[in-house]
């Protein structure tokens, strides 16, 4: 099983197919005032149609891209794309990122650098992975169902060990990243140096049945306000996600605004989603589903993990048995108490960022880069 190097590309046909879509638009009637609370505004995706058109460019976008190795390798007949990116300096220790959805392994970009090459001598430096998931960006085509948050995990675990070649590796994840580095940290320990995750969650525990502290009252405020932002995309996506997959596969707009909506409503912006992520990012992103035909695979994750419950590889405890860490980002969708994590994860260390939301690692690349260093070089 080897790794070929990959030279990530949008091919011309997709590239002009999206300009001819864009500008074909068929614009949806504004009833009422045309602003956030019935969904994404149409003078919003106007100006961001305009500015997808007149300003984004594929080629700047891709030299950035390709400024670290790329791959891509067979893993049990699903294809995984994947960054490997050496330290700069000494041996690296190993860490795999993991993204989530409707993240990219470009919410990584920021990290990559301070992690291979630390301006401070006594910081660990990092070897990184970031693959794109199964489904997702260049981890196409995905031909096989039941592809779930553990079969995952253990594709990752493959990935490091029999193809990259380290025997323990270190893994954090957000959002779906979050939930197999949390699999990881359950069913796999023995490969992990440690698990750091950017969502607070543990396998098969519930979290509407928790109990928080006083001063976590902050949490369950935050998850009442982003329940309604979550429940529409959940339900289509682990109901009947090839219906919606008709509507986003054809149109660059529909996939953008599905896409774009969450951006805003998940991230530490106030509202403006520009004050979070970039203009290029957020048409690039959109680009990374819709051109490569990856919106419609995307989806099915939230299908195969859950209609089902987690399966848990044993019953033993603590549940996460790696070393764990938490990064409590103050925006973010779904919060656990402390009490909690400390019950069934082998906690190692819990950190309260100071801002940031869903999307930590590109909303807060500086304090995600702080809290890895600090944890993976501690004494494990």
């Amino acid at each position: 099983m080897q790794a070929t190097p990959f030279h990530p590309t949008l091919s011309d046909e997709s590239l002009t197919l999206l300009r001819e879509r864009l500008k074909a638009t068929r614009w949806p009637a504004v009833i009422g005032a045309d602003d956030w609370i019935y969904g994404v505004p149409q003078h919003f995706m106007r100006d961001m149609r305009d500015w997808w058109l007149e300003e984004w460019d594929w080629n700047t976008v891709a030299a950035d891209i390709r400024r670290y190795p790329h791959y891509r390798v067979d893993i049990e007949g699903i294809p995984i794309h994947f960054i490997h990116a050496k330290a700069r300096r000494g041996a690296g220790i190993p860490l795999i990122l993991t993204h989530g959805w409707p993240w990219t392994f470009r919410d990584f970009k920021d990290v990559i650098e301070p992690l291979l090459n630390p301006s401070d001598p006594t910081q660990p430096a990092f070897d990184v992975v970031i693959p794109s998931l199964p489904g997702f960006g260049f981890s196409l085509p995905l031909n096989t169902s039941g592809v779930d948050v553990a079969r995952i995990a253990a594709l990752w675990v493959t990935l490091m060990t029999r193809v990259l070649g380290y025997p323990r590796f270190a893994a954090h994840g957000g959002d779906w990243g979050a939930l197999i580095t949390a699999h990881l940290a359950h069913a796999h320990a023995e490969h992990l140096i440690g698990a750091h995750m950017g969502l607070t969650l543990i396998p098969g525990v519930n979290r509407d049945a928790a109990t928080f502290a006083e001063d976590e009252r902050w949490m369950q405020a935050r998850n009442a306000e982003s329940l309604p932002t979550i429940q529409s995309h959940v339900a289509v996506h682990r109901l009947d996600p090839q219906t919606l997959a008709y509507g986003l596969m054809d149109s660059p707009i529909a996939t953008a605004a599905w896409i774009w909506e969450r951006r805003r409503n998940w991230s530490d912006c106030n509202g403006e989603v520009e004050s979070a992520f970039s203009r290029e990012h957020l048409c690039t992103t959109a680009a990374l589903y819709w051109c490569t035909g990856a919106i419609t695979s995307s989806l099915r994750i939230y299908f195969e993990h859950f209609n089902k419950p987690w399966p848990l590889a044993h019953d033993r405890g603590p549940r996460l048995e790696a070393p764990c860490a938490f990064a409590v980002f103050p925006k973010d969708v779904v919060h656990m108490p402390r009490a909690t994590l400390a019950e069934h994860a082998n906690l190692k260390r819990y950190t309260r960022m100071a801002r940031g939301g869903h999307f930590g690692a590109a909303e807060a690349p500086d304090l995600l880069v702080d809290d890895l260093r600090a944890f993976f070089g501690s004494d494990l």
